[in-house]
């Protein structure tokens, strides 16, 4: 969860008169321990507070509002439930055409497609504004923009800037300028090669030849999206009064929302925002040209008795309609039914039951009677955990030690060491938006982690027996999500003369105990000597694997001695024990 650094100072400020002296009772002094009180709106915590030099940190439990990211943000939501009125932004009111115009150029569908932008005039930025759109920068473009690869921004001086600017694509020989951090004019693919955020981002945009460019009407380069602005114009200093706001990506309502809480945030700082009509050479989903911020939000029919009975309180048509108002949103309706309008700096109405939560926010959840149980339950473990536990004994006592190791891995561990690339086995559950490549994909089986285990103890006496319970993913198109998550028990044996005979008397004892009666049946898997791999079958149906590991693969893990393993599938072990039972 995002935690954002705020100067009680400048936030004061952002609240304004009337709410401060609604915040402080009349004090007119802003305290940690008054914003305290009221970070219950934004779901947030205060983490630390600075008393000389007036920072707080709050740590923010949704990652659903980047709106709130923000001492701008944070402040407005306050400031909307102190005041009882929602501020007006009159930039998205539909006008014909915006004055300043963005163009984009063709073949830019197929790298980064799309992007947003307007004009923030009239706030001299300060010390504290430009390190809050800074923050909000790195977080929106960080965490929501998924490390840029779909949502990156640019802040830029606006009076240098001629329009209109092109969103072009040239060669990366074919552009110079000379990048924030840097004195020289280097070339786009000098930036990508030598630039700190080029090594750190280029793959975004790696693969093509050529790449996106923004610049003005008299070619001067804003930018080199999303890797790095130019220094001439993207360095926003202390003092500057106006500015250019852009935001480039590969989803289109993800960059406008980036967008429209960018002006909102200076607008809250006395900006006086200006559209940018931004023009397509290919059809999107808002159209081929639109002006920039822009109001896409949708309203929303909800049932009064659906929030009732979510809240179970008898809340009032009238209740409901204040606690939305008094949170920001736009609400109409009768005494049966409610259409509900999220701000255009919001985009997490995807259910009833969001603005069954606006409600109870807005409402403070200290305002609901807590209710006892009727019923009385006893916890316990499932089938599957106590096959688990089970087996752990079982294995324990056959002379294995246990292991835990991440479920998460890399692709290189769970395959290519594997010597599983393009077989059928080349299904594993990738992270989309992985923070390292260390870490992202999901095991599908056991083995990858024993084998790291057994990669650091070659020092140790042999022989090794190793083994380990725990989850495994695997790719399933019919499951919810895409993938099916399961539980797996791995063992690995590891010494001078390790072999598929000892390695099958383990497997025997332990099924004999559990009193699940099997057969082998040969198989042909890549990371197994042919000959000496079988499948485990129970009443016919395959529920694991065992076999000596080829040399190929022991030599990807550096592992020194012989290897032989197993792995079972504890959930079809635990199914069966039901069945008997």
């Amino acid at each position: 969860m995002p935690t954002i650094s705020i100067n009680l100072k400048d936030f004061e400020q952002l609240l304004g008169p009337a709410a401060l002296g609604e915040a402080t009772a009349g004090g007119n002094v802003l305290t940690a321990e008054c914003l305290e009180s009221w970070l219950p709106l934004v779901k947030g915590e205060l983490k630390d507070h600075d008393c000389e030099t007036g920072e707080v940190r709050v740590e923010l439990q949704d990652s659903n509002r980047p709106d709130l990211w923000s001492a701008e943000g944070v402040a407005r939501q306050i400031r909307i439930k102190l005041t009882g009125a929602a501020p007006a932004y009159p930039f998205f009111v539909a006008k014909p055409q915006a004055k300043r115009r963005l163009l984009v150029a063709p073949g830019l569908e197929k790298i980064r497609p799309y992007v947003a932008a307007c004009t923030a005039c009239g706030y001299a930025v300060t010390e504290a504004g430009l390190a809050q759109l800074i923050q909000v920068q790195e977080k929106l473009a960080d965490i929501f923009g998924r490390k840029r690869s779909t949502v990156s921004i640019g802040l830029y001086r606006l009076p240098e800037i001629v329009f209109p600017v092109t969103y072009d694509l040239v060669k990366p020989d074919d552009a110079r300028f000379t990048p924030l951090g840097f004195d020289n004019k280097m070339s786009l693919r000098e930036i990508l090669a030598v630039h700190p955020k080029g090594s750190e981002y280029g793959a975004l945009i790696a693969g093509h030849d050529r790449v996106p460019l923004l610049r003005d009407d008299e070619g001067q380069v804003l930018s080199l999206p999303p890797i790095i602005n130019s220094r001439e114009i993207g360095e926003v200093r202390v003092g500057d009064r106006d500015l250019f706001v852009e935001v480039t990506g590969t989803d289109l309502v993800m960059v406008v929302l980036t967008l429209n809480i960018l002006a909102v945030n200076l607008a809250d700082r006395g900006a006086a925002v200006e559209p940018v009509q931004v023009t397509y050479p290919y059809e999107t989903a808002l159209g081929k040209s639109m002006p920039t911020p822009l109001d896409f939000g949708r309203p929303r029919s909800i049932p009064i008795q659906t929030i009732r009975e979510a809240l179970g309180m008898p809340l009032e048509p009238k209740q409901i309609r204040d606690a939305l108002s008094g949170y920001g949103c736009e609400v109409r309706g009768s005494k049966d039914k409610l259409t509900v309008k999220l701000p255009p700096y919001r985009n997490d109405l995807l259910h009833a039951v969001d603005v069954v939560e606006d409600v109870a926010i807005s409402r403070g959840y200290g305002s609901f009677e807590p209710v006892m149980p009727s019923q009385f339950t006893v916890g316990g473990l499932s089938r599957v955990e106590e096959m688990s536990d089970r087996m752990r004994e079982l294995m324990v006592g056959l002379g294995f030690q246990e292991i835990m190791a991440n479920i998460l891995a890399s692709r290189q561990e769970l395959i290519e060491r594997m010597r599983l690339t393009g077989s059928e086995w080349d299904r594993i559950v990738e992270v989309d938006n992985a923070m390292s490549q260390t870490f992202s994909c999901l095991r599908q089986w056991i083995v990858p982690s024993l084998l790291r285990v057994e990669a650091e103890s070659t020092r140790s006496f042999y022989p090794h027996r190793l083994f380990e319970v725990g989850e495994v993913a695997a790719p399933d198109q019919a499951a919810e999500l895409g993938s099916r998550t399961r539980m797996a028990l791995g063992a690995l044996i590891a010494h001078a003369s390790a072999n598929f005979s000892e390695v099958h008397s383990s497997v025997d004892l332990l099924l004999f105990y559990l009193n699940c009666p099997y057969s082998l049946e040969p198989v042909a898997h890549p990371s197994f000597l042919p000959g000496r791999a079988g499948r485990i079958l129970l009443h016919g149906t395959a529920i694991g694997l065992i076999g000596e590991l080829h040399p190929e693969v022991l030599e990807q893990w550096q592992v020194t001695m012989p290897a032989v393993v197993f792995e079972l599938a504890v959930d079809q072990l635990a199914g069966e024990a039901v069945e008997k039972s």
